[in-house]
């Protein structure tokens, strides 16, 4: 649009120059029209001068609405109700003017403090994405001008999330997010929809609480952590004392098992056992020292005395 203008402005005023070279020309060679009204030189720089205004004012009756604009059509300021869609327009130039107001989805970010039920100090940071309803683009304009995330945004989400917030504890703050966030959004919108706002979505991006709080939820954690260590510990124990209890059984119960099963030619048969693995083992010395129920004596060299 910026070059489309460019070019009416240069051939404006070169179509200017030429017909003021050419009245300069004729200045030269026309002399006797010297006595005649303004005559051929005051001629030329009239059509000049009703050129350039001709040029600056095709320039000005023409322009652009850029995609995701609308444009509101003034009339020495004064809203005339009418809208120009994207794309190339014409006005009346000099008395009309056109103001363009986006209507595309646009991001808004604040901080609003507020507080819990608990009466916990809460500062939350919240992202609005809206949009201007196509529309009504002009009573927008007439009532907010462009000054709308200023005068009702910006004050809307300051008290739809102390609204929201005042509902919950500042431990459901954080448990129950997501009710959190659809409440603070239901009374956006609610307040935006007066003035032709939409609310396309909104999401809180963090929550800040004090350090008391947070020193609290800490510990809180802290002392869960520990009873639930505390608890695994015990199950341990537990489980560790019932495997010795189930391990005494079974030794208990085999040792019932095999006193049963004890008889007197069983004894004999162990005593049999227990001769030959000494005889095995004998290296065929015969031991110096025999004991029994009377002191040990050395009956193999008592005799040598």
């Amino acid at each position: 649009m910026a070059f489309l203008k460019l070019v009416v402005y240069v051939i404006g005023f070169g179509i200017a120059l030429l017909v003021a070279r050419l009245a300069a020309g004729g200045r030269e060679h026309g002399s006797e029209g010297r006595g005649r009204g303004l005559g051929v030189s005051g001629v030329g720089v009239i059509l000049g001068l009703a050129i350039v205004v001709l040029t600056l004012a095709i320039s000005a009756s023409f322009g652009q609405v850029p995609a995701g604009f609308r444009g509101v059509v003034l009339r020495f300021g004064a809203p005339t109700g009418t809208i120009k869609g994207e794309g190339l327009y014409m006005v009346t130039p000099f008395i009309n003017t056109v103001e363009l107001m986006s209507v595309q989805v646009v991001a808004y970010e604040a901080i609003a403090e507020a507080a819990s039920r608990d009466l916990q100090d809460v500062k939350a940071k919240v992202t609005l994405n809206y949009s201007l309803d196509a529309l009504q683009v002009v009573d927008i304009y007439r009532r907010l001008r462009q000054d709308y995330e200023v005068r009702i945004i910006k004050p809307a989400i300051q008290e739809a999330v102390k609204a929201a917030t005042a509902r919950f504890t500042a431990e459901e703050l954080i448990t129950r997010r997501p009710e959190v966030r659809d409440a603070i959004q239901r009374n956006l919108e609610e307040r935006l929809v007066r003035f032709h706002i939409r609310s396309e979505a909104m999401s809180i991006t963090d929550f800040a609480f004090s350090k008391s709080f947070n020193e609290a939820i800490e510990a809180k954690v802290t002392a869960t952590q520990q009873v639930l260590k505390a608890e695994r510990d015990l199950q341990r124990v537990r489980l560790e004392a019932q495997q010795q209890i189930e391990q005494a059984r079974a030794q208990a119960e085999a040792l019932r098992i095999q006193k049963e099963n004890v008889t007197a030619q069983l004894v004999e048969l162990r005593k049999i056992e227990a001769q030959m693995r000494a005889i095995e083992k004998w290296n065929g010395a015969m031991p110096t020292y025999v004991a029994g129920p009377f002191p040990i004596l050395d009956v193999f060299n008592s005799g040598k005395r």
